[in-house]
């Protein structure tokens, strides 16, 4: 059909209408902006999910996968090293939430204060230990706290007495170099969170206190802490997810030989069983198991704490 310039074709018209139509709709155009979101979830998350689960169920060989049923599982059961990589994870993830929920929320009121001085250039100090690669804080966290009498930490000890102590073959003290790593890295960014939480406090619930006669440590305790508890509610939480998924911290200091699986942690013993001796199925039965701890505690702190009830 012949179309006179300057004119749309009547069945171009029809889809501009019927375009128009779905992208004005209310009840269409919010589910078409979020498919792209809801197509990605699916391809990066869903189906590697549905993926690991189905592997939990196989023995996989280089060129040869069985169905076994729930032997993994099985196996889980009675492996004496999955259960003391989840007590070194369990602990890490308790030291961690120790020191950096209470710490960084201290710091926070700090930095906002009306007595701080420079508060911007430390703000933007704080966070640079979150953009240190791991491998090189590691690396550097291996000379401070080193073997020999020489390293900064057995140098500060011998000031008071102490004698040098091997400090990766400990433990106890394996495990503080993990938490001291970790903790180093993430107090400027809790910080930065618990900051963002009290740039929406009223001020002028600051001053009804004063008036009161509050003094700094009831308005902290009347006023910043019920307002901050959204903010301490989503750092809990996403601490305790990275707590049980620790990797980094463990595998600079020792890789995967650390003495006594000292330093051994849930997500190190999935590496080892799926990358390193190849047993993918075992591997991804250990990470199921683990997904599924993270889930229970973190629905268990959020029942503790009244998330799940209906505010009036």
């Amino acid at each position: 059909m012949e179309v006179e310039y300057g004119k749309v074709a009547p069945k171009n018209k029809n889809m501009n209408r019927i375009t128009r139509s779905i992208l004005y709709s209310q009840k269409i155009a919010p589910y078409i902006f979020v498919l792209p979101f809801v197509i990605l979830f699916v391809l990066l998350y869903g189906y590697p999910f549905i993926q690991a689960f189905i592997m939990s169920f196989q023995q996989i060989l280089p060129g040869q996968v069985q169905f076994i049923g729930l032997a993994n599982y099985e196996r889980l059961l009675v492996d004496s090293r999955f259960y003391k990589a989840l007590a070194n994870s369990a602990q890490y993830t308790f030291w961690t939430l120790v020191l950096l929920i209470p710490l960084p929320m201290l710091f926070a009121v700090w930095l906002n204060s009306k007595l701080m001085y420079l508060k911007d250039i430390f703000r933007a100090a704080i966070f640079i230990p979150a953009l240190t690669s791991v491998i090189v804080a590691g690396v550097i966290f291996r000379l401070m706290f080193g073997e020999t009498e020489q390293s900064f930490a057995n140098q500060i000890l011998g000031v008071i007495g102490v004698g040098p102590v091997e400090w990766r073959f400990g433990a106890g003290t394996g495990m503080f170099l993990m938490v001291i790593l970790a903790f180093w890295r993430w107090m400027g960014v809790n910080t930065l969170y618990f900051l963002a939480g009290l740039q929406n406090i009223p001020k002028d619930l600051y001053e009804a206190a004063e008036i009161d006669g509050a003094g700094a440590i009831q308005k902290f305790r009347y006023v910043t802490l019920p307002h901050l508890k959204p903010i301490t509610i989503y750092v809990t939480t996403i601490s305790i997810i990275a707590g049980f998924r620790m990797f980094e911290e463990s595998f600079v200091y020792w890789q995967t030989n650390s003495p006594g699986d000292i330093g051994l942690t849930v997500a190190l013993y999935i590496y080892e069983q799926g990358i390193q001796t190849n047993n993918m199925g075992y591997g991804a039965a250990v990470g199921n198991v683990l997904l599924f701890i993270i889930l229970i505690t973190s629905l268990i702190y959020l029942w503790f704490i009244g998330a799940f009830k209906r505010e009036d």
